[in-house]
């Protein structure tokens, strides 16, 4: 029987908010990175560029702060539910630093893929970007079904890749690109998980 994996972008879908916003918050660039991150999620700078200013304007925050910041985020109870009790099918695939997401994935107790980087006499220093596409491609090669889920424009070369696509709207309306590509549209947590249970 085939297996059935499920795919998560992790910002504004399994997490109720945006992560590096709230990590700007200490250094009182909230609204800048919101600004930034807003961009990106609509397709007008590209993931790349974007996340590397990103990463270079927060990488001066320690990271036992980032992980205070992180722990505090919000997850959707549904999906983390859902996640949790199928952690062998469940993957986040997040353009997001693995360093800085460490507690969410903890918590989360699922496989993921994410940006990647290394500490170097204490100081962090970025060493690759995820491509998403790339990771569902790495997946598809086992024969299993892929379910992408995601809202935003740096999703889109994941649900190219997919088998099924669902665009999720519980935090923001799923950017229009994402829509065209995507079989079924959720706008709950709740309905989300009810759906991906009948795939």
């Amino acid at each position: 029987m085939q297996q059935t994996l499920f795919l998560f972008d992790l910002d504004g879908t399994v997490t109720d908010c945006e992560i590096l916003p709230r990590i700007a918050h200490e250094l009182q660039l909230t609204k800048e990175l919101e600004l930034l991150t807003r961009l990106t999620l609509e397709g007008v700078l590209d993931f790349q560029s974007s996340f590397r200013l990103r990463f270079h304007i927060l990488r001066s925050i320690p990271l036992e702060r980032v992980h205070a910041i992180v722990r505090a985020v919000p997850l959707n109870p549904d999906i983390l539910a859902f996640i949790r009790s199928r952690q062998e099918q469940c993957i986040v695939v997040t353009g997001n630093l693995d360093r800085w997401i460490a507690p969410l994935i903890q918590v989360l107790g699922c496989r993921f893929f994410s940006s990647t980087s290394r500490l170097v006499d204490g100081e962090l220093h970025l060493e690759g970007i995820l491509n998403k596409g790339t990771a569902v491609r790495a997946l598809a090669a086992s024969g299993a079904h892929i379910v992408a889920i995601g809202e935003s424009f740096n999703d889109i070369p994941m649900f190219e890749e997919a088998d099924t696509c669902v665009a999720y709207g519980g935090v923001h309306a799923p950017v229009p690109q994402l829509v065209q590509v995507a079989d079924f549209i959720a706008y709950t947590g709740g309905s989300l998980c009810n759906m991906l249970k009948t795939l």
